[in-house]
């Protein structure tokens, strides 16, 4: 598998992110070949839909002044992240932690980094229907079956730092099922399932890094995937929270 770096200019505010990548791909003299990937930060897909609040045109309420006491955020940022969480379950200093389009993400995906100063950046309000609208357009406009994963950075529960997270994948199945295979003993595999949209995220994550390298979106060539015509979004690669090993243990509510 080849990874490579595409830097592009600064994405504004209702920019072609489908000219964006074709302009760049041309700058590297790279080529796209059907069964290529092409990943895109969720920050120039949320930047090409408008997904960008001012924070001084937000009135908090009394329970968002709440909110941002208990872990030492302005006002207006906790309003915005109640009104774009499903759920919010506590936090942290300067975080808190929500379900957001069936992810467990810190402040509903909301982030002020290479955001402009007093404005933040939200999440896409729909990445499945994104990355199937960016590869029906380059495929109409460079005739190649390329796929599509739109990248967002993810946290593993006590673990340092982010790491890449898929929030959509347009032309691969998302997820390996193990279960029912072998192992090289010969026992039965009952419960591993691969994420490998998750995988692929995070070798893009690496390239695209988090403040100045200007490097949002990644050609991916060769990758050992199951290519298909489908599209998935957040919901459909997540469990219920009653079989996932963090979230049913918080929800039994066990204690030593």
């Amino acid at each position: 598998m080849k990874l490579y770096a595409v830097k592009t200019k600064k994405v504004d505010i209702c920019d072609d992110l489908v000219e964006t990548v074709i302009e760049a791909l041309e700058k590297h003299n790279l080529h796209l070949e059907d069964n290529d990937v092409l990943a895109f930060a969720s920050k120039i897909v949320a930047y090409a839909e408008g997904r960008v609040a001012r924070l001084s045109d937000v009135e908090p309420s009394e329970k968002a002044e709440e909110l941002a006491r208990e872990f030492c955020l302005q006002p207006e940022f906790a309003e915005l992240v109640m009104r774009e969480a499903d759920r919010i379950y506590g936090g942290v200093e300067k975080t808190i932690l929500t379900l957001k389009d069936s992810i467990l993400a810190p402040n509903a995906g909301i982030d002020n980094k290479n955001a402009p100063r007093g404005f933040v950046v939200l999440w896409p309000s729909d990445p499945k229907k994104w990355a199937e609208k960016i590869k029906t357009e380059i495929e109409r406009k460079t005739g190649k079956r390329v796929a599509v994963l739109i990248v967002d950075s993810g946290l593993v529960p006590l673990r340092i730092g982010t790491s890449g997270l898929a929030l959509a994948v347009a032309g691969f199945k998302p997820i390996r099922d193990y279960r029912g295979n072998k192992d090289l003993y010969g026992k039965t595999i009952t419960i591993t399932r691969h994420a490998v949209a998750d995988d692929l995220a995070s070798a893009a994550h690496f390239l695209m890094g988090e403040s100045t390298e200007k490097t949002p979106i990644v050609l991916i060539k060769d990758a050992n995937l199951d290519f298909d015509d489908g599209v998935y979004g957040p919901s459909d690669m997540m469990m219920p929270a009653k079989e996932c090993i963090f979230m049913g243990t918080f929800l039994a509510d066990r204690r030593d």
